[in-house]
């Protein structure tokens, strides 16, 4: 793992994007995916398991069943014919998502969503999605979870192109190239003693889990993520006793109510993508009125902070 070379990583998300864009607007990414089954099972770990579950809610939301497990789970759904298991690694060799994988193979339709051709995990899959981010020198999944997102979101939906992808490359782009002007002062309202909390409505939870796994992965400084309306119930406590600092990503119907806590406490929250009374700052960018667009993006202000944080020690 390398700080310099996360950077690098990190500055060439608008291509990849681009080029993603383009490979969704040409088509033939899931032909032979079948579109109807009984049951969508997402399998990974760390940031992939992240990725999965926002989008196992959206096929929920329309009806399916569908779930996003832990690979490394002894409990979960047996093999079944009619089951789309959605096995995925960027690296392709994760233990945990292959022993997973194995259970189902030759049973279930296996679907393998990796950045490395001919990995382990396109062994004896029934179908390889390519998730065509490159390679990521710095050792830290960034471009390949947003890829991931991106490809689940097209799996979920087969009708989407690439105006998506090209939007959030554009909204990437304007935050990279603005960077010097708000990444300076998010990183100083964010240097507590205490850690950081990133917080995230359960449609976009991800990006909190993202954003907390690169502040520990990369400084490895303490982080943690919670869902916005679960945030009163579990997280308000530490508004009491610590010198409590956030990353908010807005669009809940319950970011009020985490902010009463926040005035009344006086903690500190840095809004991404929009404003809410209370803020102590806010990062705003191209698009960002876009959910889609959030988030496929919002993470990067928490990958800059972490790559300049690693960088400086």
């Amino acid at each position: 793992m390398d700080a310099g070379k996360f950077l690098d990583d990190l500055l060439k998300k608008p291509e990849s994007l681009d080029r993603l864009a383009a490979a969704l607007d040409a088509g033939g990414l899931f032909d032979g995916v079948p579109d109807t089954v009984r049951r969508v099972l997402f399998l990974g770990m760390g940031s992939s398991r992240y990725a999965a579950r926002v989008a196992a809610l959206r096929l929920r939301a329309l009806g399916i069943d569908a779930a996003a497990d832990y690979a490394s789970t002894g409990l979960g759904y047996p093999p079944d014919p009619a089951t789309l298991v959605v096995a995925i690694s960027a690296t392709g060799g994760s233990r945990e998502t292959l022993d997973a994988v194995a259970r189902h193979r030759g049973v279930s339709f296996v679907a393998a969503l990796t950045n490395k051709d001919g990995s382990p995990i396109t062994k004896g899959a029934d179908h390889v999605i390519p998730m065509l981010a490159g390679p990521e020198e710095g050792g830290v999944a960034c471009r390949t979870f947003q890829h991931t997102l991106a490809l689940l979101l097209a799996l979920t939906d087969r009708s989407m192109d690439g105006s998506l992808v090209r939007r959030a490359a554009e909204a990437t782009q304007d935050l990279l190239d603005r960077r010097s002007d708000w990444l300076p002062g998010v990183m100083e309202l964010l240097d507590g003693p205490h850690g950081v909390y990133t917080i995230a409505p359960a449609e976009r939870l991800s990006s909190a889990d993202q954003s907390a796994l690169m502040v520990r992965e990369g400084p490895r400084r303490q982080a943690t993520a919670c869902e916005t309306g679960d945030w009163a119930h579990v997280d308000v406590y530490l508004t009491k006793t610590y010198d409590y600092r956030a990353l908010l990503f807005p669009g809940s119907p319950y970011d009020e109510q985490a902010m009463e806590w926040v005035r009344e406490r006086g903690s500190t929250v840095v809004t991404v993508g929009g404003e809410v009374a209370g803020q102590a700052g806010s990062v705003r960018y191209r698009h960002d009125d876009d959910p889609g667009v959030a988030l496929l993006t919002e993470t990067l202000v928490a990958e800059l902070v972490a790559a300049s944080w690693w960088a400086h020690g």
